[in-house]
């Protein structure tokens, strides 16, 4: 079998990832992967991380209003708390989440939209923007 792992997108993933999500966030999910699921997370960081976001055609803020929509889309709503906060970090105000919730609601329905509502008032509320 073809070790197909590469260390520089996983490395690049690592430093976009903590960027977004907060360096205590992903050295704490990291710790928490063992023989089972690490060789996943480390795959995801780079494919994700390291290539998903890795290049400078669409800017990190940009790309976290695509990911609440999508999320919100597959009805994700834990992944969507998380990269709520992360599109905070990314500079993503409180009133284009509004605006992206808004949108959600039109394209994926008035319960969907709800849900985010709740999720957005409990990031913004621990963010202080609320």
């Amino acid at each position: 079998m073809t070790d197909t792992f590469d260390e520089d997108l996983f490395l690049k993933g690592m430093e976009q990832r903590k960027a977004t999500l907060g360096a205590d966030y992903v050295a704490a999910s990291m710790e928490a992967a063992d023989d089972f699921n690490r060789p996943w997370m480390e795959a995801m960081t780079a494919w994700c991380w390291g290539f998903g976001w890795g290049d400078d055609a669409i800017p990190p803020r940009t790309r976290s209003m695509m990911n609440l929509t999508m999320l919100a889309a597959l009805g994700r709503m834990h992944e969507w708390e998380l990269h709520c906060k992360g599109a905070i970090t990314n500079g993503v105000t409180k009133e284009e989440i509004r605006a992206i919730i808004h949108v959600v609601g039109i394209y994926c329905g008035v319960p969907m939209a709800l849900e985010c509502f709740r999720s957005a008032r409990k990031v913004l509320g621990e963010a202080g923007m609320l």
